[in-house]
């Protein structure tokens, strides 16, 4: 993309200046991979490859996958190879698995390390240690300090309206405070699922959307197909924003909390201290299929693949460029 050389090489020369946000369960080396052949950085949870007791670990043989198939492409198409792909790593203390994620990815170099529910030094230099980059997401400026402070190299600034977890403040004013001090690789996650919204994030001051939801309702999604149906047919007045399901505020579809017998309208507070992504962990089987979603999903008419929401955005992109443009001349 033009203008983008002044960010890392890892996050230069995509189709789009986009970033496909790791989705918990639902991203898999398939869709990773079709996401990095269609021009914008794929990723997944280390957490999602997720092995049985005695086997070896998963997340070795996925990046070995996801390696050797963008290579291939690569090989078959050096005039418009893949982009990178970027390993999301969940840093809180429940994360039994952590050292060992850090460990296998820097043996494989990964390009991209998103770091998630806390900054840490070490966790920065893991990805330091192998050429990699560290992009962090935070909610608000103060946890924005922390994290540059601590060694992150870009910042991840998940606003109202995004998916999973996500935090209060506007887009506007999230983006413009951090803007004030720091001038490195910025993100912007929140409700953004059109061309429309990621030029609009660029004009806010961000490098890259962060965009997510749209890749649920996607054939390589690995999501229950009423998960996918229910993006494909809700809009953001169905979406509920509530702390009760993992202790941290997010963003989840009302029809499946309806689903397990809940009022969207009138759920309790959650409490920070459960949160655990330990290998022991369980939630209350009422819960199961409690899905998480962004506000930008009235955007998403149809389950389609990968490749073809990112040529959506980014005819979307060009043509509200190209609005802007002759509005501005």
């Amino acid at each position: 993309m033009p203008g983008d050389s002044h960010l890392p090489k890892a996050l230069q020369g995509l189709r789009i200046p986009a970033v496909a946000s790791p989705l918990f369960i639902i991203s898999v080396p398939a869709l990773v991979i079709a996401q990095c052949k269609a021009g914008v950085i794929g990723s997944f949870p280390a957490l999602n490859a997720r092995e049985s007791e005695g086997e070896a670990p998963l997340l070795e043989a996925w990046l070995k996958e996801i390696t050797e198939e963008l290579d291939r492409h690569n090989q078959a198409n050096p005039d418009s190879p893949a982009a990178p792909y970027a390993v999301n790593q969940i840093v809180h203390r429940s994360n039994t698995r952590l050292d060992r994620d850090l460990e296998i990815c820097a043996k494989h170099e990964v390009p991209i390390w998103i770091t998630s529910l806390g900054a840490r030094v070490e966790v920065n230099d893991a990805a330091h240690s192998c050429g990699g980059i560290a992009l962090h997401d935070i909610i608000n400026n103060r946890f924005a300090k922390k994290a540059i402070e601590k060694g992150a190299d870009g910042l991840i600034a998940v606003a109202a309206g995004a998916g999973g977890h996500a935090g209060p403040q506007s887009p506007l004013a999230l983006i413009s405070e951090i803007r004030e001090w720091f001038d490195g690789p910025l993100l912007l996650s929140g409700s953004i699922a059109t061309g429309n919204s990621l030029l609009a994030a660029l004009a806010m001051g961000a490098d890259l959307g962060y965009i997510g939801s749209p890749f649920i309702a996607t054939e390589e999604a690995n999501a229950d197909q009423g998960y996918k149906d229910m993006i494909v047919s809700s809009g953001a007045e169905d979406i509920v924003y509530s702390s009760l399901f993992t202790g941290v505020s997010g963003n989840y579809l009302k029809g499946s909390v309806e689903n397990a017998g809940m009022d969207p309208d009138n759920l309790p507070e959650g409490d920070v201290s459960t949160m655990s992504f330990g290998d022991k962990r369980e939630k209350p089987k009422a819960w199961k299929t409690i899905w998480g979603s962004g506000q930008g999903i009235g955007a998403v008419k149809d389950v389609v693949p990968a490749a073809e929401v990112v040529s959506r955005i980014e005819r979307e992109y060009h043509a509200a460029f190209a609005r802007l443009k002759d509005r501005m001349t």
